[in-house]
């Protein structure tokens, strides 16, 4: 049961930093180079083309869990704080 909730909460919180970064895209003080860094790391998630291939044990996935994240914090760090704190903001309204 605990593995469940746990489960429900790692989805939840999954779906609010994508509607998060939904909001980071479309606001329009966000810089050009955010949006691409941002778009890069959706395609790559998305793609079947990988660096390394996943069929590869643990490395396979390895690439996936390094590349993703270090483009959205690339992204992250040229986006200013105004727009961060406002769509946090709108984002935890909704």
């Amino acid at each position: 049961m605990k593995m469940l909730e746990q489960s429900r909460s790692y989805v939840s919180r999954f779906t609010r930093e994508v509607d998060f970064y939904k909001l980071v895209c479309r606001h329009p003080l966000t810089p050009r180079v955010s949006k691409l860094f941002l778009g890069a790391a959706i395609a790559y998630a998305l793609s079947p083309i990988d660096l390394i291939p996943d069929f590869i044990p643990v490395i396979g996935y390895l690439d996936d869990l390094i590349i993703v994240p270090l483009l959205i914090w690339i992204a992250i760090v040229f986006i200013p704080p105004k727009v961060i704190i406002e769509c946090r903001k709108a984002e935890q309204k909704s």
